[in-house]
């Protein structure tokens, strides 16, 4: 199967980069590209692809505010958010927002590709050391966790947040608490619903924003 994907970013060159990195997969297809936010959600609603490529910032509508509109729309297309990470706000908005992960722009083009199919099959965190560095820079610090929420997640379920929110696989997830990694996907499943968030990666926020895990702490 072709991945489809959509190009959004303010910079022709940097279009044209990731379009010939793209053309290089025998299995993606760039569909269309767009200069800014609003191009972007125009051609989601027109193109339908399976993975969108967000700049954060971007002219008339910035990539969180295209991210949050894309993701509203049902199916809606994974969103891989690229950035310099030069202490850039946005991308924790973006997250928080729906967007599956995110990449450095200066990433090598096999990363890149990598990064697309893993977003595309609903996995979220790319690069789990960047994320977390990330989430622990801008995640506020430790308020009283919204208790009707986390009352909802049982014992296991809670184990299995914190070590989602440290960046854990499925994989290594099912080795720290000896359980099949079917078992793992049932509980990030129902924990998801729970906590009312779309992605693995809304879930890591959660966590960071809520106190379940503290930056920098054991929990």
């Amino acid at each position: 199967m072709t991945l489809r994907v959509l190009i959004a970013d303010d910079e022709r060159l940097v279009r044209a980069g990731l379009r010939m990195v793209l053309a290089s997969a025998d299995d993606m297809a760039v569909v269309g590209e767009a200069a800014d936010g609003v191009e972007a959600v125009a051609a989601v609603e027109r193109l339908r692809p399976d993975v969108v490529i967000v700049d954060v910032r971007m002219p008339r509508m910035d990539g969180v505010e295209a991210t949050r509109r894309i993701c509203a729309r049902q199916p809606a297309p994974a969103v891989l958010v690229v950035t310099t990470f030069d202490l850039d706000q946005y991308v924790h908005g973006a997250l928080r927002a729906g967007a599956s992960g995110f990449l450095l722009k200066d990433a090598p083009e096999e990363r890149l590709l990598a990064a697309l199919r893993t977003v595309h099959t609903g996995a979220a965190l790319l690069d789990p050391a960047v994320t977390l560095r990330m989430v622990e820079a801008f995640a506020p610090r430790p308020a009283p966790p919204p208790q009707p929420l986390l009352d909802q997640l049982t014992a296991r379920e809670r184990e299995v947040l914190v070590h989602v929110a440290r960046g854990a696989s499925n994989d290594d997830i099912a080795g720290a608490l000896h359980i099949g990694e079917a078992t793992v996907k049932t509980h990030v499943s129902r924990l998801l619903t729970k906590l009312g968030v779309v992605s693995r990666t809304q879930a890591v926020v959660f966590a960071y924003e809520s106190g379940v895990v503290v930056p920098g702490g054991n929990r």
